[in-house]
């Protein structure tokens, strides 16, 4: 089927460039980036030297391959100001990490890297269909965390009203979507889970809100989940991507008249695809761990930054831009049990194709001996509940696990919100206590 093309007037001259003009403005922007890395960034001086590559070795845009990579331990390493290309005192903002791992990896903006940004977002919330004048529900946190702020500026940016409503209180979630009507919300796809749950504790319908659009981002959710909210909620499910390294919500978006997959702002962030274990440059259509360069930041340019999310590059389809694939999964996230690798994701397909099951669950990993053991916990839908035979479910899961994965399981079937809730940031799916047994 023809993607249905936006209309002219809705796209900025670069969305419908060529893919020479749109390499032309990456080459430029490149060398640019690389020379205030190197000339401003003590780290990249170092690492660009080590690796005996300069600035001016970039002739084309495949000689990036030749540069260092940057992971986020570099950013931990010189924690707090160490890779700002500009002074402290220049900085608008400061985000950062949880640091649940270590430290919190630290990023900063100048007023130009802000500005920007919401140009990004705003251009994001317009691919999936937002216009000026839209009242849009922002439940994404607030506050160090990346997404409440981004997405909020660029609701502004495009012209929208924003209900700057965080993560929680998820009663209130329910009222203020009720009471104000807005036609966009903008949030994790785990929490919007939880919100449609609330309609429906309250006995209502979310299908009967005005919310239209939903813009899901900051975790990764496959077409299952996005079947699964659509109907429950009866909106469009857009995926936006973003990463607080690189600059936060709206690196990439996905577009309402296609929604196949997150198209990526290429005028801005310079993607490759490398396979994970050698660092070899792969070509696009193959999957492998997605690596990026900001094209325009000042306070934090960043040269290769290996993500650890694995996808793939897409030819354009609405847009000039190439596309990245649904996240699979994340390389530091990848499970390696008896030999088989898992990816939390597959599992979450899986339950979510029982008409029974609610999108909730979790992973627990415990070492039994000298073997892996696998606990799955899903729970039944509320409308689900008196009638499911748990052990019949339990069943149907684990040999379908058996049956696509590769492994074996035990599956444990709770009662409707037998699993706790995420009501802020990123939902916990993984619990690995084999670390606890050695």
């Amino acid at each position: 089927m023809p993607v249905k093309q936006p209309a002219p007037g809705d796209l900025e001259p670069i969305e419908t460039a060529s893919r020479d003009e749109i390499a032309a403005l990456q080459l430029q922007r490149l060398r640019a980036t690389l020379e205030n890395a190197y000339e401003n960034v003590p780290h990249y001086r170092r690492a660009f030297d080590e690796r005996g590559v300069h600035p001016s070795d970039l002739r084309q845009l495949s000689d990036l391959s030749k540069f260092p990579f940057t992971v986020k331990s570099d950013l931990r390493d010189n924690y707090p100001f160490g890779m700002l290309a500009v002074p402290r005192e220049r900085l608008a903002r400061i985000h950062a990490s949880s640091g649940t791992t270590g430290k919190p990896t630290v990023v900063g903006y100048t007023a130009g890297d802000i500005d920007r940004w919401a140009d990004l977002v705003a251009r994001s919330i317009r691919a999936a269909g937002g216009r000026a004048g839209d009242l849009i529900h922002v439940a994404y946190g607030y506050g160090l965390f990346t997404g409440g702020l981004g997405a909020h500026y660029g609701v502004e940016r495009l012209g929208c009203t924003a209900i700057p409503m965080s993560g929680g209180q998820t009663e209130k979630q329910v009222q203020m979507i009720r009471d104000l009507k807005p036609s966009i919300i903008m949030v994790t796809p785990s929490y919007m889970q939880v919100i449609v749950e609330e309609f429906a504790r309250q006995g209502l319908d979310a299908r009967d809100c005005s919310l239209r659009v939903g813009i899901f981002g900051a975790e990764p959710w496959t077409e299952a989940m996005r079947r699964e909210i659509e109907g429950r909620a009866g909106i469009d499910a857009v995926d936006i991507y973003g990463l607080s390294e690189v600059m936060g919500p709206g690196v990439a978006s996905e577009c309402i008249e296609s929604k196949d997959g997150p198209v990526i702002w290429e005028d801005h962030f310079y993607p490759e695809i490398i396979d994970p274990e050698t660092g070899e440059v792969l070509p696009d259509g193959e999957e492998g761990e997605l690596v990026f360069t900001t094209l325009t930041k000042e306070a934090l340019p960043i040269v290769r930054y290996r993500t650890r999310d694995l996808t793939r590059l897409l030819p354009p389809t609405a847009r000039a831009f190439r596309r990245m694939g649904k996240i699979v999964g994340r390389s530091d996230d990848m499970l390696i049990i008896r030999g088989v690798n898992v990816f939390p994701t597959q599992v979450e397909e899986i339950v979510l194709q029982h008409p029974q099951l609610s999108g909730q669950y979790q992973l627990v990993v415990r070492r039994d001996g000298h073997l892996d053991t696998v606990e799955v916990r899903c729970e039944l839908q509320p409308e689900a509940a008196a009638a499911a035979s748990a052990a019949e479910v339990a069943g149907w899961v684990q040999h379908r696990i058996k049956t696509l994965i590769g492994i074996s399981t035990t599956v444990a079937v709770l009662p409707p919100d037998g699993i706790e809730r995420t009501l802020t940031g990123k939902a916990r799916r993984v619990f690995d206590e084999r670390a606890k047994a050695r």
